[in-house]
């Protein structure tokens, strides 16, 4: 009964970020579970049996791959910041693709890419894909690339995203001050109201308004740097500034 109700429990909780999900098995050959120093047949037999399960865990292609691919996602994860639940996001996505064979002849680094990118996008995580092939192995067409793969060949259904998420991490970049940042916000709420933001590029978008904004609060910025801050070019910046301007003035 008391070990029933007791809550204490040992090894890792179950992670997709672990390449044995965290389900290992640990062979200690010198000593038995309470600590008594075995004798000399039975270490024998027991150093024989680690070393065959350690070689059953690598032997197989698709765990030496997720070992590899692990440990580059915890790589760009700590980099990035990112929490816990948009890495095991990424690494379930991840394992499904393996399991669906679409690394083969492929780069794993461009599906972790295009794993945690997904997961991102999934969670509503604002980190644009720019940002991530920075810091991969990969370059940015490839993740790119494999991204499409991954969302084509596993139906995955992606949010569509809102530019107002991306209005204060742009702001920061820039320096902007709450009163520029919230106008901005105040000017995509009412291009939203006039059905303005549909189909368009949300970073875009928010770099627009945030343009705007600083024209009317007096705090200028040249439309070079907030494309640079946005992840976007300064041709889309001002594509959507033509577009909000035509249609807030209607």
């Amino acid at each position: 009964m008391a070990e029933k109700e007791s809550r204490a429990r040992t090894g890792h909780a179950l992670s997709y970020t672990i390449y044995d999900k965290g389900l290992s098995t640990v062979f200690r050959p010198d000593k038995d579970a309470k600590g008594n120093r075995l004798d000399n047949d039975t270490r024998i037999k027991m150093t024989r049996l680690r070393r065959f399960d350690n070689r059953t865990k690598m032997d197989e292609t698709w765990q030496r791959n997720l070992s590899v691919a692990m440990s580059e996602l915890d790589r760009m994860c700590t980099h990035l910041h990112l929490p816990k639940n948009v890495k095991e996001r990424a690494a379930f996505i991840y394992r499904k693709a393996l399991k669906k064979d679409l690394l083969r002849g492929r780069s794993i680094d461009g599906f972790v890419g295009a794993s945690l990118y997904a997961a991102c996008r999934q969670l509503k995580i604002p980190r644009p894909l720019r940002e991530l092939s920075e810091i991969s192995t990969r370059d940015h067409q490839e993740i790119a690339r494999t991204y499409r793969l991954l969302i084509k060949e596993l139906n995955m259904r992606m949010p569509v995203d809102d530019p107002m998420k991306f209005v204060p991490g742009i702001a920061s970049k820039l320096k902007l001050t709450q009163r520029t940042e919230r106008h901005a916000i105040d000017i995509l709420v009412e291009a939203d109201k006039r059905k303005g933001l549909t189909g368009k590029d949300p970073r875009g978008m928010a770099a627009a308004a945030l343009y705007m904004a600083c024209n009317e609060t007096q705090e200028k910025r040249i439309q070079k740097d907030i494309a640079e801050a946005a992840g976007t070019t300064e041709v889309t910046l001002r594509n959507r500034l033509r577009g909000i301007e035509s249609l807030l003035h209607d």
